[in-house]
């Protein structure tokens, strides 16, 4: 009769067990499906256990407040984004007013002492428009939330492009770039534009912290790295290189954007970006995913 008894406790856990188990199993389940779709569908169980039940009405309760936040947090960032666009479109306006009335005070008769007094003029606006330039494209390549158009993109000839573009100012800099590029054929199934403005914020941050060389490289797995002698970031946390806003006392003129953008442009490939320095050496290396066959 004992043995009996302790027959029947020991299966009623052992079904209890695999139930709750069951129910555990449709928990982590579901949860995991909610963090990744964008739905107000609450976790539901077919355990009708109490503790269970009362487990998955406390995650619901989460989830509710963490939509919510999500939801102010996009609100909040969208209306940033848009009013960041905003501000440095309005101010583009009256800059190249400005410029354009100090060409023509440039052809007035003037002193000496005035003469100087506009080239600093001159100076400083030319460098406020290149400023609010970059940041008008950078507020406007992070709010570009529609589908990227891609195609497929030989990186060999973007990059030859790119290089062939910006050969000129480099070498007004003193740089004379050395490259690498493999005959291999790299092919990628990417938006050549988001690509080439990659490169293009490459060679800008090459021109500003290059001591006077440019290594640029593209293997044949089809990484492109690029890599330049920048004793200026000496201490530097080369990974804050990328964030926003983040500038290197040598780029006063700089906003620190490019970099960000190339950053959010290579993710937006679904590729990575990422640098190291080394013995006073930068070095910035793409990947970028394979075409899809």
């Amino acid at each position: 009769m004992v043995y009996s008894l302790l027959g029947i406790i020991i299966i009623a856990l052992c079904v209890k067990i695999h139930l709750m188990k069951k129910s555990a199993r449709e928990i982590s389940r579901e949860f995991a499906d909610r963090l990744q779709t964008d739905t107000n569908t609450l976790i539901g169980i077919s355990s009708n256990d109490k503790d269970m039940r009362e487990l998955a009405d406390s995650i619901n309760r989460q989830l509710v407040i963490l939509r919510s936040e999500h939801l102010r947090y996009t609100q909040g960032d969208a209306e940033l984004k848009t009013a960041v666009t905003n501000i440095s479109h309005d101010l583009r306006t009256p800059l190249t007013a400005i410029c354009g009335y100090l060409d023509l005070m440039k052809n007035e008769e003037k002193s000496e002492k005035l003469s100087k007094y506009l080239e600093i003029i001159e100076d400083r606006a030319d460098a406020m428009k290149q400023l609010t330039e970059e940041l008008f494209k950078y507020s406007v390549v992070m709010s570009e939330n529609g589908e990227t158009v891609t195609e497929t993109v030989t990186v060999n000839n973007v990059l030859e492009d790119c290089i062939m573009g910006y050969y000129a100012a480099l070498c007004e800099k003193g740089i004379e770039p050395s490259v690498h590029i493999t005959e291999k054929k790299i092919e990628r199934e990417i938006s050549r534009a988001d690509l080439s403005r990659v490169f293009s914020n490459l060679m800008v941050n090459a021109m500003k912290y290059s001591d006077g060389d440019l290594d640029i490289t593209l293997d044949d797995d089809g990484v492109i790295t690029f890599s330049n002698t920048a004793a200026a970031l000496d201490g530097v946390d080369v990974g804050r290189l990328f964030d926003r806003f983040f500038t290197v006392e040598a780029a006063r003129s700089s906003t620190g954007l490019g970099l960000s953008i190339a950053r959010s442009l290579a993710l937006r490939m679904n590729g990575s970006i990422s640098a190291e320095y080394s013995d006073s050496v930068l070095r910035i290396q793409i990947c970028l995913p394979e075409k899809n066959k």
